[in-house]
C-alpha cells in the first residue's frame, strides 16, 4: 500500500474554487493557469469529483493552459438534490453552461469514466468547439463496459436499500477492486469524503442510471468518438476490470490514428490513471495539451 498521499486535502482543493448557480442548482468550479491560456476542461468519473484531477492540474496550469473543473450534478461539492433524474445530456449541458460562465468558446477535453459520457455527448454536439480530446478509462462503448458487483448491485432493483449502507470502508474496498496500482489510505478517505458530501453516496441508484443511458445513445455517441476529426489522445490503464485492456484492444482497431500511451507497469495501471500514476499522466496530457 502506498504510504504517500497523491491528492491534496479536499478542503484545500476547494477553497480554490467556487460554487456557481446554474440551472437552479449550484455547481462546483474551479479554474487555474493563466487568464489568458489556452482552455482544457477536465471532466470526472462517478463516483468521485473533480478532486481526481488535483495531482493533475498543477502541471497542466504551470505550462500555460486554463484549466477549468467542475463537479457534475449530484458529484462532490455541487449541489446533490434528492428526487433529480441525474443525466449525462443534463451533464453536458451543464458543462456548456459552465464554458459560458467563464468566457470559454473552443477548449481541449479531458475525460474519465462517467465524464468521457459527457464527453461525447459534447463532441455529438459540436466537435468543432472541442480542439483536441483526450481520454482516460471509461465506457466508450456500452457493449464492453463491465460494472463491478458493488455497481450491479447499487443499479438494481435492491439499490435504494443497499445505497445507505456504504461506509467508507466498503467504498475502499470497491475502488480497490478497480485499481492496479494501490492508493494509500489517505486518498482513499480524501476520495470518499468527496462522494459522502451531503449524502452523495445515496445519490448512486441514480447517478448509475448513466449505464441504461449510454446504451440508449450508444449509436450517436460511438459515432461522436470514432468521427472527431480533431487531435486524440488515449491515456489507458490496461489492469482496469471495467474499462480495461479489452476496450484499448478496439479503440485501436476502430481509431488507428489516435495516439495511445498504454500504462503497462509494471504493475498496470487500472481504472485511475490519473492517481495511480500521476506523474506519467500529468506529463502526458501536458505534452500533447500544450500550445
Amino acid at each position: 500500500m502506498k504510504s504517500s498521499p497523491v491528492l491534496p486535502p479536499l478542503d484545500q482543493w476547494t477553497r480554490g474554487g467556487t460554487r456557481v448557480r446554474i440551472g437552479g442548482h449550484a455547481v462546483f468550479v474551479r479554474q487555474d493557469g493563466p487568464a489568458d491560456g489556452a482552455p482544457v476542461t477536465l471532466l470526472h468519473g462517478f463516483p468521485t469529483s473533480s478532486h481526481d484531477w488535483a495531482a493533475t492540474v498543477p502541471s497542466l496550469a504551470a505550462a500555460g493552459l486554463r484549466v477549468t473543473t467542475l463537479d457534475f450534478l449530484g458529484f462532490g461539492e455541487s449541489d446533490k438534490p434528492r428526487r433529480h433524474t441525474y443525466s449525462l445530456l443534463d451533464q453536458a449541458t451543464l458543462v456548456e453552461e459552465v464554458w459560458r460562465w467563464c468566457g470559454i468558446g473552443r477548449t481541449a477535453l479531458v475525460a474519465h469514466d462517467y465524464g468521457v459520457s459527457v464527453g461525447q455527448e459534447l463532441l455529438a454536439r459540436d466537435p468543432s468547439r472541442v480542439t483536441r480530446m483526450a481520454w482516460l478509462n471509461g465506457g466508450l462503448y456500452p457493449d464492453l463496459h463491465r460494472p463491478v458487483p458493488a455497481q450491479r448491485l447499487l443499479h438494481g432493483p435492491l439499490g435504494p436499500l443497499l445505497a445507505p449502507l456504504t461506509t467508507r470502508r466498503r467504498f475502499g474496498a470497491a475502488l480497490r477492486d478497480v485499481l492496479g496500482r494501490e492508493l494509500c489510505d489517505a486518498d482513499v478517505r480524501e476520495l470518499w469524503a468527496a462522494a459522502s458530501r451531503a449524502g452523495g453516496h445515496r445519490r448512486a441508484p441514480r447517478l448509475l442510471r448513466y449505464i441504461d443511458e449510454r446504451r440508449r445513445h450508444a449509436g450517436r455517441w460511438t459515432a461522436a468518438l470514432e468521427e472527431y476529426p480533431g487531435p486524440v489522445l488515449f491515456v489507458w490503464g490496461p489492469a482496469d476490470p471495467i474499462s480495461g485492456a479489452h476496450v484499448l484492444a478496439r479503440i485501436r482497431t476502430r481509431i488507428p490514428r489516435a495516439s495511445v500511451v498504454e500504462l503497462a507497469g509494471p504493475p498496470a495501471v487500472g481504472h485511475y490513471p490519473q492517481l495511480e500514476d500521476p506523474q506519467v499522466v500529468a506529463s502526458t496530457l501536458k505534452s500533447f495539451l500544450a500550445p
